[in-house]
């Protein structure tokens, strides 16, 4: 059984309807629909069948046309097609919803929905929360940008991914390029913790990072020393706090190899730090652990930015 859609797609003086294809009736405009898509403008151009044709359905004097498309996906695209000041563009937030909305957009020949599918995709706080839906997302739909930069920010979280409802939209050939991107980018980080030069030449001298040595006014380190021959700055032993940053930050690396994980994991050891009580360290390990986590996040980045997504499109 039909029903009507909801406003502004009820208006009485509307010349058309649009049957969707769970059977709800969208009374609109042609003339909205034909300015706004190529499609609709040529088919409300073609000669219209005369009144009381056996192949053309009526309804209260309007021909119905119907459509393929379920009537959420319809009333999103439509209000696409309307002004503003009747029908406010819809947020695109929902990945599930998004390739339905694109699929009805190509096919009704309607551009700018595809500009804000793009920019759904590349919307910060879906990035953040849904990475790899986004990937999967944008992949299937061949937008490059997009699928580039939602692999890049799935570099945040952990190499196998779990199963989520979108791994469908992709191939297992897409899904092995992106865990391939991965574990390059992996492999890059991991030089960094092999060779400390890049935070040598940052600081210059163990002057420029006396904090990683500070001592009491007995000349002894005021906490313990590290002991992990991997981390010595310098070919100095560290404190062993720091060290134990180095060691919980690679083992997160070769899971998450991102900035990102650099500076939560200093995060949580500035945290460490100032609950256990060192007069010297506690006072001052915000300030120093943050400027050397930017710095290593910085270069985390810096190593694997030229790292490509082996991938067609």
């Amino acid at each position: 059984m039909e029903t009507c859609a909801s406003a502004p797609f009820d208006h009485a003086k509307a010349d058309v309807i649009l049957r969707s294809a769970d059977g709800v009736e969208f009374r609109v405009f042609m003339l909205f629909l034909s300015l706004a898509s190529p499609f609709f403008e040529t088919l409300f151009g073609l000669p219209q069948a005369p009144d009381g044709a056996a192949d053309q359905e009526m309804k209260d004097g309007l021909a119905v046309i119907a459509v393929s498309e379920d009537s959420k996906t319809l009333d999103t695209f439509l209000r696409f097609c309307y002004p503003s000041t009747l029908a406010e563009d819809p947020s695109l937030n929902n990945l599930s919803e998004v390739l339905s909305v694109l699929a009805a957009a190509r096919k009704y020949s309607l551009d700018l929905i595809e500009k804000k599918v793009c920019q759904a995709l590349a919307n910060p706080k879906v990035l953040e929360t849904d990475p790899l839906r986004s990937f999967a997302v944008a992949r299937n739909a061949r937008f490059k940008h997009e699928t580039i930069t939602a692999a890049r920010h799935n570099l945040r979280h952990p190499l196998i991914p779990a199963l989520f409802a979108e791994i469908d939209l992709i191939t297992a050939s897409d899904l092995l390029a992106l865990l391939t991107y991965h574990k390059k980018c992996v492999i890059a980080v991991q030089a960094l913790m092999k060779d400390l030069k890049w935070m040598t030449d940052h600081y210059g001298s163990i002057g420029g990072c006396s904090w990683l040595f500070s001592r009491n006014n007995y000349n002894q380190y005021c906490c313990a020393q590290g002991t992990d021959n991997r981390f010595l700055p310098f070919s100095t032993t560290p404190l062993a706090w720091w060290t134990t940053y180095m060691q919980e930050t690679h083992e997160l690396l070769m899971d998450s190899p991102s900035g990102d994980t650099v500076r939560m994991a200093a995060d949580r050891t500035i945290q460490k730090v100032r609950s256990a009580g060192c007069a010297t360290c506690s006072g001052r390990v915000k300030e120093t652990m943050t400027e050397f986590s930017n710095v290593f996040a910085l270069k985390v980045e810096e190593v694997v930015a030229p790292i490509e997504l082996e991938m067609d499109f």
